[in-house]
């Protein structure tokens, strides 16, 4: 049988290759991309099974990527691995997991706290990873990557669950992200024992800490929002009309300023909040919500939305934005508010929709509840009352506009279940 051909390629032809895969011979080939990424891979059948299997060897660039010999040295490694019986991705992985046993979690989450520090934008965050992964989590720190099980980790949490919950929580989440980076450099395998879904049957349930919001008392709402209408014409739009639709879904800040073009169904008037952005300290999975609109959140938004938006972009967009593919400022709405109503926060427009529902409205308390985004009841209950609670919310949410908007005070609606 003939020697399958080797070296096809040219140093020039490697620079000036197109779009799709280009074969070296021998189970090298180059991969450009049709953005024009260039990377090595090595293509190989699995033995015994014969199934197609692929390794990445590097980028190809031009700069600073794997040049064309030493992309034939890798490849000729592995066919002799091959030859030997062996995976060469199995073989890949061992020599990883063998390295990871010389690398103990302290040093690893130092070396993973410098490289993401960049990204940080609060004043203090650098310093509270560093106090959770250097002080918190002392135990975890002399252990080798792949030792760290669930029991490690619920050792570190257990002692301050009950009565630091917060820091607690926020201390689990950064080990969570250091073992997911582990795992992504093959320094370790297996589940994460740090993820809430591994930690949370081990640990004890943790009383709610209740946060006083400064809120406005629902009787003031109609003239903040009178005012914030006349704002409209002098000041910011952008910020005025986020504060104002805030007012009228009752949600959290984060969760309209990252609202996307996309998440709005304008036939059906409704906003689809995705999971991930509705995960909380008292719910770190999260869930899908929807909140109903009312006529004016829907006037606001298409006042805020230019024509033919990328439905990735965001809807209220921030100062210097114009193509909306960056948000509002994390405080600006706060600022807004201020300005009007000194005492308010933008967390407390939620609390003082809450008591209006309940001193005005016969609308049952989980209604209401479910309104916010809170959890009611068990997944069972929650899956039997989605149905019919949506458009409970909607009828809610209308009353709540109108309100706002100063058109009735004392509000009527039969007790609902």
């Amino acid at each position: 049988m003939a020697r399958r051909q080797l070296h096809k390629l040219s140093v020039k032809e490697v620079k000036a290759a197109g779009p799709g895969y280009h074969s070296d011979g021998g189970g090298l080939y180059l991969q450009v991309g049709s953005g024009g990424a260039r990377s090595w891979l090595f293509l190989y059948k699995e033995r015994g099974t014969g199934k197609r299997k692929e390794l990445g060897l590097g980028s190809a660039a031009e700069k600073g990527g794997v040049a064309l010999a030493d992309a034939r040295k890798s490849a000729e490694e592995h066919r002799s691995t091959i030859a030997e019986g062996k995976d060469p991705a199995g073989e890949r992985k061992a020599k990883a997991l063998a390295a990871a046993s010389a690398v103990t979690f302290g040093e690893f989450a130092d070396a993973f706290l410098e490289s993401i520090k960049g990204g940080f934008k609060g004043r203090n965050t650098h310093a509270d990873w560093k106090r959770d992964l250097e002080v918190k989590a002392a135990p975890l720190r002399p252990m080798m990557l792949p030792d760290i099980q669930p029991e490690h980790v619920l050792a570190v949490l257990s002692p301050m669950w009950l009565t630091l919950n917060r820091t607690a929580r926020e201390t689990r989440s950064r080990i969570e992200r250091v073992l997911e980076a582990a795992d992504a450099k093959g320094l370790r395998t297996g589940r994460n024992p740090a993820t809430w879904k591994a930690q949370k049957p081990l640990l004890p349930k943790a009383k709610k800490s209740k946060r006083h919001h400064a809120a406005a008392h629902y009787d003031d709402m109609p003239g903040i929002v009178k005012v914030l209408r006349t704002k409209h014409k002098t000041a910011d739009t952008a910020v005025n009309l986020a504060a104002e639709y805030i007012i009228l879904t009752a949600v959290r800040t984060g969760e309209a300023r990252f609202m996307k073009a996309k998440e709005i169904n304008f036939a059906k008037k409704l906003w689809t909040i995705p999971a991930e952005r509705m995960k909380t300290e008292d719910d770190p999975e999260g869930n899908e919500h929807e909140v109903p609109l009312c006529d004016r959140a829907i006037a606001i938004l298409k006042m805020a939305m230019p024509k033919d938006l990328d439905p990735e972009a965001y809807v209220f967009a921030g100062q210097w934005s114009r193509d909306h593919m960056k948000p509002l400022g994390m405080n600006a709405v706060l600022h807004a508010l201020q300005k009007i109503y000194p005492a308010m926060t933008t967390h407390g427009c939620r609390s003082t929709f809450r008591d209006w529902a309940g001193d005005e409205t016969h609308v049952a308390r989980e209604i209401a509840e479910m309104a916010l985004a809170h959890k009611v009841g068990d997944d069972t209950e929650l899956a039997y009352r989605r149905a019919t609670a949506l458009k409970k919310r909607r009828e809610l949410m209308e009353m709540w506009g109108r309100y706002v908007e100063g058109e009735s005070n004392v509000v009527k609606l039969a007790a609902t279940g």
